[in-house]
């Protein structure tokens, strides 16, 4: 038993002793007040929008290098900004670049009641938006409590723009929003903006399902308690949310529509309050929790990963704590969440997510800086380096493994001459145990195997040497 116990607890370690990104300020020469979102506008025109929550739209190039920002829309006339209300969302619309349609989504001044208004960009200054075109989607009241808004905007695969909405604040959801389908608060909401209809600026799509009646028609899903900030992955069409705890669990999940993700019969997979909830089937549970203890404290949801600038997080999706600002990746698949681990720490709470027109992932933190992600390198003692462009050391499949396992590298065809490679493995402690490679190699892609029948249970670190590049991952050996 006490083996076990040790080597649970050696893989328990803190995952940021094992980081394998290092966060890099994305746009050193720039400045930002309380950011809480980025993207960009789909327009090929690779510029960067950065919302904050004062009230101001932030456009600049997507350059490391820049100084030039500018203004593109201002809201501080309108807009309540306490706790956490604020300008808190933006979508372009898909068609953006021939309609110079966004939107965005602000608490109103006065009595905090949730907006959804439609703006368009001036014509002949595309980082300038009229300011006096806007058209009011939506208005949600939101006057008892300041917390809970929401605050997400995004266009689906589908066309439709969908709209994360808090069930109302306090604790506990005092009202029963979030289970209620005659309200919007606590839902994901979904309508047309294309193709108004009933007397209101937008449709209802046809397949929400209360579009025919029993409940309020832009519902797409229910059961939400502050849906901070949810999207959806452009090559499985998933939908990803991280929807905010109470007191006890965060948890993500994949959004559908029609269903009922169980809040405030359910924390997480814990039941909260049963009080007039219906029997167990009734509800959705999560794909992923995490328990909101020590320095955890809230969810931010991320992105399933679809750049290139670390080719190892592709598929995964991407999420982090604000207060924590611990930042980790799972692969779903099948169903099933795997590949779970922290790959860093952000340098600041992680407000949001946000990705550039090429899919390249950045951090939002506050107060006033954005991080992109780099591969590092980790090493027993925790220090990381970005590693080259082009270098690819693959985490061992399978992993953990017992007693065989696969590692998988490549050397960039920049490299074609012969050069010596190396790859050895280290026990916890940095002892070399193991030589696997040695000898000269082209470039090319290259798959070799360790086999650990010899070796003890635990961590191991494989380190792949490539001339003057060094790069290095963990692994467990079970037994």
């Amino acid at each position: 038993m006490k083996k076990i116990i040790s080597l649970l607890t050696l893989i328990l370690l803190p995952a940021s002793i094992f980081s394998q990104v290092t966060f890099v300020n994305a746009f050193p020469n720039l400045t930002f007040s309380a950011a809480v979102y980025l993207t960009h506008s789909g327009d090929a025109t690779n510029r960067i929008f950065v919302v904050q929550q004062g009230g101001l739209i932030r456009v600049f190039p997507n350059d490391s290098t820049t100084s030039a920002i500018s203004t593109f829309l201002n809201v501080t006339d309108k807009i309540s900004v306490a706790s956490e209300r604020g300008l808190l969302g933006l979508a372009f619309h898909p068609n953006y670049s021939s309609n110079r349609y966004f939107f965005i989504y602000y608490t109103r001044i006065g009595d905090g009641a949730m907006i959804v208004s439609r703006f368009t960009t001036q014509a002949g200054n595309p980082n300038k938006a009229d300011s006096l075109s806007e058209l009011n989607m939506l208005t949600v009241l939101h006057p008892t409590y300041a917390n809970h808004n929401g605050g997400c905007l995004m266009f689906g695969q589908d066309g439709f723009l969908y709209i994360g909405m808090g069930d109302g604040g306090s604790g506990g959801d005092p009202f029963n929003n979030a289970q209620n389908v005659n309200v919007l608060s606590g839902k994901i909401n979904r309508i047309n903006v294309n193709n108004p209809s009933g007397g209101n600026n937008y449709g209802i799509p046809p397949t929400n399902p209360f579009a025919g009646g029993g409940g309020r028609p832009e519902i797409f899903c229910w059961g939400m308690r502050n849906p901070w900030r949810f999207t959806q992955d452009p090559v499985t069409g998933l939908i990803y949310c991280g929807d905010v705890g109470q007191d006890a669990w965060e948890e993500v999940d994949i959004i559908t529509v029609g269903l009922n993700y169980g809040w405030r019969c359910y924390e997480g997979n814990a039941p909260y309050n049963l009080s007039g909830c219906g029997p167990i089937t009734n509800y959705t549970f999560p794909i992923h929790v995490y328990q909101n203890v020590a320095s955890d404290c809230s969810i931010t949801g991320g992105y399933v990963y679809r750049g290139a600038r670390v080719n190892w997080l592709v598929g995964r999706y991407v999420f982090a704590d604000y207060c924590s600002r611990k930042t980790w990746k799972f692969l779903y698949s099948g169903g099933n969440v795997t590949e779970h681990e922290q790959i860093g720490t952000a340098p600041g709470g992680v407000t949001s997510f946000g990705v550039d027109q090429n899919n390249e992932l950045y951090v939002v933190t506050f107060p006033a800086a954005i991080y992109k992600l780099q591969n590092s390198v980790i090493g027993v003692n925790g220090n990381g380096t970005e590693v080259p462009e082009g270098y690819l050391l693959e985490q061992n499949y399978p992993n953990p493994f017992n007693p065989k396992t696969i590692i998988k590298f490549s050397i960039p065809v920049g490299d074609a001459y012969m050069r010596p490679v190396q790859m050895k493995i280290f026990d916890v402690n940095g002892k070399e145990v193991s030589v696997i490679v040695n000898e000269n190699k082209t470039a090319g892609n290259y798959s070799v195997e360790w086999d650990g029948t010899d070796y003890p249970s635990g961590i191991y670190f494989y380190r792949l040497t490539a001339g003057d590049v060094s790069i290095e991952k963990k692994m467990v050996l079970i037994k």
